[in-house]
């Protein structure tokens, strides 16, 4: 819309230091990406070793990462993977990052599978009451994070 280039906005996220994958949508324009042809990045590992974890691993940046980053303090791992990996289509669909990843990884993926079909694709119609159900929302998180983030 704004004529940035497909990888300088939100969207599906990705490891970052690393040789992007054919299975991001729309691969076609990470050429116009610096890191696509430097020789430090554009590699099956790039900056990583084989089965790394994907706690080592910078992703691109997007609403999934943010709030990883506020909530990394406060909330179980599961949950964590859910909030920082729901985006990772690349690799909960395609599986092309697996390299990557390790056993702790394997098993966490497996709650952003369950989450999945409750993101994308999940959305109604007509939108919710955003006032009735604040009360609900505001108890969660009461009971689950404090009254003051860190971050």
């Amino acid at each position: 819309m704004y004529g940035e280039p497909q990888w300088a906005v939100v969207g599906d996220t990705y490891p970052v230091g690393c040789q992007f994958s054919d299975k991001i949508v729309y691969p076609e324009f990470f050429e116009a990406n610096p890191d696509y042809s430097d020789e430090r990045y554009n590699t099956k590992f790039g900056v990583y070793s084989e089965n790394c974890g994907l706690d080592q691993v910078k992703m691109s940046w997007g609403h999934d990462e943010y709030l990883y980053h506020v909530m990394k303090d406060y909330l179980p791992k599961p949950a964590l993977y859910i909030i920082r990996y729901h985006s990772f289509y690349a690799q909960h669909r395609e599986d092309a990052y697996s390299h990557l990843m390790n056993e702790e990884d394997y098993e966490n993926f497996e709650w952003v599978k369950k989450f999945n079909p409750y993101d994308l694709y999940s959305k109604v119609p007509i939108p919710p009451d955003a006032k009735s159900l604040r009360p609900y929302y505001e108890d969660l998180i009461a009971k689950y994070l404090p009254k003051e983030l860190r971050f």
